[in-house]
């Protein structure tokens, strides 16, 4: 069994568009790691010689008040045209985006093309020089990777909620089976680890929050962590989702948050007068603090994900760039890539619970400091 995963997750690892044996000396590292760590229009499960194994996601765009909606398939991997709409595969925050193209005017002499995107691609017509088209008002609703990964760890976790529920339903209070096990462990450790340490008597309002992100990093992580369908989609390591889930605590931190608390702020007690009145230094040092957390919240857990995938695929590649100069040299680095890759990996496992217990941890804590009242010995001074 052990050797059917590891073949499977060799394979899954393979780059798009080349296979170990026959292009090996065209493998890209670097362009192969970052195409499994980033999102995309497709979900990609193997490559078997030149043959593309992947499940075409639904494109949905809305370019210029009209809806198109096709399969990602049209694009061929993003090596094909589909009407105007192309993926862009120049360097860029666009790159890797659908694009709306248009064909490079001969009239425009070099200065007017000087600022614009153009690459080549194929087409109907065969391979042309396009243009993205700057003017174009196109709004990207594509149901991507990373979009699937989310509804189907949605549905997982929603289905561990409610067979847990229906388990303490039908059997009460006692010892719970199944996969209410796990949901109760995990539970009563965000409750009495987390959560009452943190808030304090007001943890009861938090908790359901707390709850959903510690699930659903934790579970997201770990589910990065396989390397075949369902699994292997960088939800967690994509700075936009991490974005998310900062934001709501910064929400919830700031709305629930005491006359105390503000007052602190613009006031903050115990630092001398002169650090606060005329020179506002402390208020402002706060005032950035408001922000800074949430930010600090989002960079730790997209790095800390992203970084660890990365580190395990580079391991995996080591295997065919030794290869590429030499089969022999390949097979015989092969054993030492793999275990560092199956130590890497259960490394990542511990780091999917310990980054899932800091986001919440951290969360609680803010809130915490939020929703504090303050002591009366402070008052009375």
């Amino acid at each position: 069994m052990g050797k059917v995963l590891l073949s499977i997750c060799l394979l899954c690892l393979l780059p798009k568009g080349a296979s170990a044996t026959e292009n090996s000396s065209h493998f890209d590292a670097g362009a192969t790691i970052i195409e499994h760590v980033t999102d995309a229009y497709e979900w990609h499960i193997l490559t078997y010689k030149e043959k593309h194994v992947s499940i075409s996601l639904p494109v949905i765009l809305l370019d210029e008040g009209k809806l198109q909606l096709f399969s990602s398939s049209h694009l061929h991997h993003g090596e094909k045209a589909y009407g105007d709409y192309a993926v862009c595969p120049l360097a860029g925050a666009k790159k890797g985006k659908i694009v709306k193209i248009k064909e490079v005017d001969s009239d425009l002499d070099s200065t007017a093309l000087a600022g614009a995107d153009i690459f080549p691609i194929l087409t109907e017509e065969g391979e042309k020089e396009v243009m993205v088209d700057q003017d174009a008002s196109l709004y990207d609703f594509s149901i991507t990777k990373n979009v699937c990964a989310l509804f189907i760890s949605l549905i997982i976790l929603f289905w561990m909620v409610l067979a847990s529920a229906r388990n303490y339903k039908k059997r009460g209070y006692g010892a719970p089976k199944g996969v209410a096990r796990l949901v109760e462990l995990l539970v009563v450790f965000v409750k009495d680890e987390v959560a009452k340490p943190a808030i304090g008597e007001k943890y009861r309002k938090f908790l359901p929050y707390l709850l959903t992100i510690f699930f659903f990093i934790f579970f997201n992580n770990l589910l990065g962590i396989v390397p075949f369908f369902p699994g292997g989609a960088n939800l967690t390591g994509n700075i936009a989702v991490t974005l998310v889930l900062a934001v709501c605590t910064f929400v919830l931190t700031n709305i629930n948050g005491t006359k105390h608390y503000w007052v602190d702020i613009v006031n903050t007690p115990g630092v001398p007068w002169w650090l606060k009145f005329p020179l506002p230094l402390m208020p402002l040092v706060e005032v950035v603090g408001v922000f800074t957390k949430p930010i600090v919240l989002m960079i730790r857990l997209f790095a800390n994900i992203t970084a660890g995938h990365i580190i395990c695929l580079g391991f995996i590649c080591l295997i065919f760039i030794f290869g590429a100069s030499s089969p022999a040299v390949g097979l015989g680095v092969s054993p030492v890539s793999v275990l560092f890759y199956i130590f890497m990996s259960a490394l990542e496992c511990l780091v999917a619970y310990i980054q899932a217990y800091v986001f919440t941890l951290l969360s609680a804590i803010y809130i915490g400091l939020a929703v504090a009242e303050p002591h009366h010995e402070l008052e009375t001074k």
